[in-house]
């Protein structure tokens, strides 16, 4: 019996080796491609880099002119205003379409189907299918007016003020689908017994809705911030598309900005200090996230004894 003990004991030890061995030149790949690649931008925006890089180090210069330009911080506010509106538009309307289509209503696949297809299309479309919608000259405003409303105004793609929320409308456009089938798994997985408990209870499926169920969507809600975060933080092409930051710098995106200094303006030092900033901004908006989902599966178990 200890003679056939040893032996499966290297038989073992080569079915849990087998596994790292065939991701290891992914492990290899992901730290020197991505990891090395972060690495590099953050040195390279302590340095006075140029139209190529300069490996000298000069402190926080290009930090410094970052965020004392006028432009940067314009494109950070509207980074904020943009992230602020898209993800709470995203989350409120997705968990409502989620709600709806739990109803189990005829043609549910149907319904699932048209909310999830914008998804599938590229930003750059999505941005011009609506910069051709909010267009003053022959866009919606062009349309209500056709119809008897000369006084119909909706300009906002035109107005700096406004413009930056034509944005939010299209990112939720785009995204709302996603979310609403995250919430509607989310639903789905809910046990059957709370249901029952709360027709028994009398409780309006309404408040179920907004009271009993939201808390159990915990998972689902972090992973939808998550992604709605990192979209709203990389936005450039729905930008690029829509307004190209106009009017003005009304706008302008932190994205937009590291792409125009990198590749336009030669200043690579100054670049890459912004794409670090953007790095930042998204580790502080998921670690918070991935700390508190941790915390919150470590204390799944005692809750349950």
């Amino acid at each position: 019996m200890e003679t056939s003990r040893a032996a499966t004991l290297p038989a073992i030890r080569a079915t849990r080796i087998a596994p790292v061995v065939a991701f290891l030149p992914t492990i290899v790949a992901v730290v020197a491609v991505f990891v090395g690649c972060l690495l590099w931008t953050v040195f390279v925006s302590f340095t006075d880099s140029r139209s190529i890089p300069d490996l000298t180090l000069s402190g926080f210069g290009q930090w410094t002119r970052l965020f004392t330009d006028y432009r940067w911080r314009t494109a950070m506010g509207n980074m904020f205003v943009f992230a602020a509106f898209y993800i709470a538009g995203c989350l409120v309307l997705g968990y409502v379409l989620a709600v709806c289509i739990d109803q189990r209503v005829h043609g549910e696949n149907f319904f699932r189907t048209v909310f999830l297809c914008p998804h599938a299309l590229s930003f750059i479309v999505t941005g011009q299918i609506w910069k051709w919608c909010l267009d003053p000259e022959f866009g919606l405003q062009k349309f209500v007016r056709d119809l008897g409303w000369t006084t119909f105004t909706f300009d906002w793609i035109a107005d700096r003020h406004m413009a930056i929320y034509t944005i939010v409308i299209a990112g939720v456009w785009q995204s709302i689908g996603v979310v609403m089938v995250l919430m509607l798994a989310g639903l789905r997985g809910i046990d059957e017994d709370l249901w029952k408990a709360t027709r028994v209870d009398g409780i309006p499926p309404w408040r179920v809705y907004t009271e009993v169920v939201p808390p159990m969507m915990v998972p689902m809600l972090l992973t939808s911030v998550a992604l709605l975060g990192t979209g709203a933080v990389k936005n450039y092409d729905l930008v690029i598309a829509m307004t190209d930051g106009g009017p003005g710098i009304a706008t302008d995106v932190p994205s937009k900005f590291v792409m125009e200094y990198l590749f336009e303006r030669s200043n690579i030092g100054l670049a890459a200090a912004g794409a670090a900033t953007m790095l930042l901004v998204t580790l502080a908006v998921s670690a918070p996230l991935l700390v508190w989902g941790a915390w919150q599966k470590r204390r799944r178990p005692v809750r349950g004894e």
